[in-house]
């Protein structure tokens, strides 16, 4: 389990991250979502023991990352993409890593199978594609055979069948009881693997929930394409929703598509079009980190 309990991390008079806290579960894949400068990777490096927070606490399996026993065996993170020595080959590079960390030498060759790397396996790291590097970092990760999983943008240089070959190696990883914390820029791909929401934005937890309850919490929009889009414009607004346009259809949110065609009828409009087009966590995300921070409280509610 991952815990992040007031994190804090301030440079000087910049506080870079304020405040942050989250959990991850085992059972499930959380997916930590920020911009760039947001704080995401600041708190990753305070939960993995690489940087030191000024306040707060990080815990993983109940205890700080720099106190746990054989940490390679509980937590296997991708952090930094490329991390292996050029001029050593794959086989290598996952030798030199579990001779470092006591992981079974016996785990390689499976691992090296199971990214994808087995033919591969005796190239030089410094020859491998950034997609390839990936996988190597992915199985890396999975040397000790670690509970927790932490992936900073783990898709980055995959292709199509790599990332759907990720999704499913994560996926499976929580099904059999472990925990995964995974940041990506790929929402759309993100929303297809992911139990669980946690958002940052200038250094503070904006939304941290079960994605369900993400897309719960955000309106659905109408489109819609009728025979006198102006007359439709007004009685949509006198009913109280809001509409905009986006120079083929009206976009109508505080309706539902029941209602929206009853007051098209009662107008004696005809409809072309009428569709939902419901919220996807790239808008709501962008949503949420476009928004004015909460104000702070003298003594925050954790």
């Amino acid at each position: 389990m991952i815990e992040v309990i007031g994190l804090t991390k301030s440079y000087g008079r910049v506080r870079a991250v304020d405040d942050v806290t989250f959990s991850a579960v085992p059972g499930r894949v959380t997916g930590f979502l920020g911009l760039n400068g947001s704080g995401k990777t600041t708190t990753l490096r305070m939960l993995l023991g690489l940087t030191r927070p000024t306040s707060g606490v990080a815990l993983i399996n109940k205890a700080p990352y720099r106190e746990l026993r054989h940490p390679a065996r509980q937590v296997g993170a991708v952090l930094e993409q490329g991390i292996s020595h050029p001029g050593q080959s794959g086989r290598t590079h996952l030798t030199t890593q579990a001779l470092l960390t006591g992981a079974d030498r016996a785990r390689i060759d499976p691992l090296l199978a199971q990214v994808g790397l087995d033919d591969a396996a005796e190239q030089r790291c410094g020859d491998y594609s950034l997609g390839m590097r990936q996988r190597l970092a992915v199985a890396t990760a999975l040397l000790g055979d670690p509970s927790v999983l932490i992936l900073d943008e783990p898709a980055n240089g995959l292709d199509p069948e790599g990332i759907a070959w990720l999704r499913e190696l994560l996926r499976e990883h929580a099904r059999n009881g472990g925990t995964v914390l995974i940041s990506s820029h790929l929402l759309a791909e993100l929303a297809q693997l992911i139990d669980d929401v946690v958002i940052i934005a200038d250094g503070t937890v904006r939304y941290a929930a079960p994605l369900e309850e993400l897309y719960g919490s955000a309106s659905s929009r109408l489109r819609i394409r009728g025979r006198d889009p102006q007359l439709l414009w007004r009685v949509f607004e006198e009913a109280g929703a809001q509409v905009d346009t986006d120079g083929h259809a009206l976009e109508v949110t505080g309706l539902t598509a029941e209602d929206a065609g009853d007051i098209a009828f009662d107008a004696q409009v005809p409809i072309y079009e009428l569709a939902t087009d419901a919220p996807n966590l790239e808008q709501i995300f962008l949503g949420l980190v476009s928004a004015p921070a909460p104000a702070v409280t003298e003594e925050p509610v954790r």
